[in-house]
């Protein structure tokens, strides 16, 4: 037994020895998930900044990293139903400018050898989208960060996204420009047609009737999707309330058929006149004068500009002993061409 004894010791030396760490099991509900920012979330570790996606600011703040940066945008598009068919640009700071040309460069006839006298040029306009701080501040307790089962990457991205789609759900549509996006519905509009419109304000058609669709219903909407001249037509949807939405559906044309058709399999959008329909809560219900349906190509006429990374710091101090983990990102928008939406105005005249 004795030499049996001297040999394990023998090995368990010649282990020790030569310096390879034991490998020891995990510890009961730990992840292999948990990197560098899980720690400093639940605990105000120290994160190294080797964030792909940028380092942290003057301020303090951390980047959040690109996993979860990736999770908050597509939760957003899921979510906030403008971003998902406007045109989405990432900027690098808050003086973002965009050109607009408006008209095409006039041309004319001559003969072989008459004199070419000089055209028209195009007319430019910049667009400048208002822009404002968008942030969350959701907390959580330090009992709950402790807990090792708990997903804490998940719950910050659900947490943020949530916050985010719903301010810019609303800011989209209706933002007045202030420290905010300038929705689409904040703009002038008018009745004139595309070539005595000025740039900047959208064209509306009347219903017929005050707060209510007019006898045939479905004229004016057919009127509105010809108002939307043809190379805007390409990638249009309508965009409208889950309210406005539900008195359309029960619409027939004279021969008893549907306007309304939904999609035939699964993922297919369903349409309205052809065109798929995007179902936005901050849309108003029908009433006299409101602007309850837009018809338009929104990835032309919508322009949302935002900076690439979203800030986050953690603050275990203010609120304890709940820790809030403050987020913030810039975001702006603003309608770009005037001419790619239209809009029905419930009013008589």
């Amino acid at each position: 037994m004795s030499e049996v004894m001297d040999a394990l010791e023998a090995s368990f030396g010649a282990v020790e020895g030569a310096g390879v760490p034991a490998a020891r099991p995990p510890l009961a509900g730990a992840s292999a998930r948990d990197g560098a920012f899980a720690g400093f979330v639940r605990s105000g570790a120290m994160l190294e900044t080797k964030a792909m996606s940028g380092a942290s600011d003057a301020a303090g703040g951390y980047a959040v990293p690109r996993e979860i940066d990736a999770v908050i945008d597509e939760t957003l598009a899921s979510i906030s139903p403008i971003r998902a068919v406007a045109n989405v640009v990432k900027v690098g700071s808050a003086g973002y400018r965009k050109l607009v040309a408006s008209g095409g460069t006039p041309s004319g006839w001559a003969s072989e050898t008459g004199a070419r006298a000089e055209t028209g040029t195009p007319t430019f306009n910049e667009v400048a989208p208002p822009m404002g701080e968008l942030y969350a501040n959701p907390a959580a307790s330090q009992a709950m960060l402790d807990d090792a089962a708990f997903d804490v990457e998940e719950w910050l991205a659900h947490e943020i996204a949530t916050e985010f789609a719903k301010a810019e759900g609303a800011a989209f549509v209706n933002g007045d420009g202030v420290d905010k996006p300038r929705g689409f519905l904040k703009v002038p509009t008018s009745a004139a047609g595309d070539a005595t419109r000025p740039f900047g304000t959208l064209q509306h058609l009347v219903s017929g009737s005050a707060g209510a669709f007019a006898a045939n219903p479905e004229e004016v909407l057919i009127d509105l999707v010809q108002a939307l001249r043809a190379p805007y037509r390409q990638g249009a949807v309508w965009v409208m309330n889950s309210a406005t939405l539900a008195r359309i559906r029960k619409f027939k044309t004279s021969d008893g058929a549907f306007l309304w058709v939904p999609g035939i399999a699964a993922g297919q959008p369903a349409t309205l006149l052809g065109y798929p329909v995007v179902e936005a809560e901050d849309m108003p219900d029908i009433a006299a004068n409101s602007l309850s349906i837009a018809f338009g190509n929104f990835k032309a006429g919508y322009l949302i500009a935002e900076r690439t990374e979203t800030q986050i710091m953690r603050d275990p101090y203010t609120n304890k002993p709940f820790v809030h983990f403050y987020a913030a990102k810039r975001i702006g928008g603003m309608v770009s061409n005037s001419e790619a939406i239209k809009l029905i105005k419930f009013a008589a005249s």
